[in-house]
């Protein structure tokens, strides 16, 4: 018989979002997502956990040497944000960066990053490990070929992490669409039908 794993819903209370290493450098080399696609849901998925009141974890590595700095877009969705630079190649190995998620107090815990199967792979299995629970979003989590993409999706599942899309783990979140943060969710999102959500409640 397979072995199910179905967690508790997110809720604004018990889920934080991780943005680990969205950097320029990194960037220039995605092959398995349009570039513009990435940006589009790294930063709606940034704007939308905004929109929620949810607690945001940023880093980046070697920004100074190798990778660059975080994606200007990713800067822009998150004014004031400090991005915890690092040499670690798992984010979670830096104390600083641990103790960051520690301190958001949720046991859920949503990744995104530059690569799929290293940046945001190695600390969401690392907090299964701890005792979080772990989601990755995968469209706002690129890497350099199908092969890593396949790969990682595999490894991340057998590590007990959820794989999900980010509109999907936030829409979640949401949980109701006649709560006031309905139509900054969705538009953050860029879901066309987000002025029909504003529509409705209007009409409520």
């Amino acid at each position: 018989m397979t072995n199910l794993y179905n967690p508790e819903p997110l809720t604004r209370d018990n889920a934080a979002v991780v943005f680990v290493d969205n950097q320029v450098g990194l960037m220039t080399g995605i092959r398995d997502y349009s570039i513009a696609d990435l940006k589009h849901n790294i930063v709606g998925l940034a704007k939308a956990a905004k929109a929620l009141g949810l607690p945001i974890v940023t880093t980046t590595t070697s920004s100074q040497t190798l990778w660059g700095p975080a994606i200007p877009e990713l800067q822009e969705a998150l004014p004031g944000q400090t991005f915890i630079d690092r040499t670690t190649v798992n984010a979670w190995d830096d104390p600083r960066v641990e103790e960051a998620i520690r301190a958001t107090g949720r046991n859920k815990l949503i990744f995104a990053g530059l690569s799929l199967e290293v940046c945001a792979a190695f600390p969401a299995m690392q907090a299964v490990r701890e005792g979080f629970e772990a989601y990755v979003a995968v469209d706002a989590s690129g890497t350099f070929n199908m092969t890593k993409r396949e790969t990682a999706l595999v490894r991340l599942t057998q590590a007990g992490v959820v794989v999900a899309d980010g509109a999907s783990l936030m829409i979640e979140i949401l949980a109701d669409n006649a709560n006031n943060q309905a139509g900054d969710v969705y538009g953050a999102l860029g879901m066309d039908w987000s002025i029909l959500v504003s529509q409705v409640r209007e009409s409520a």
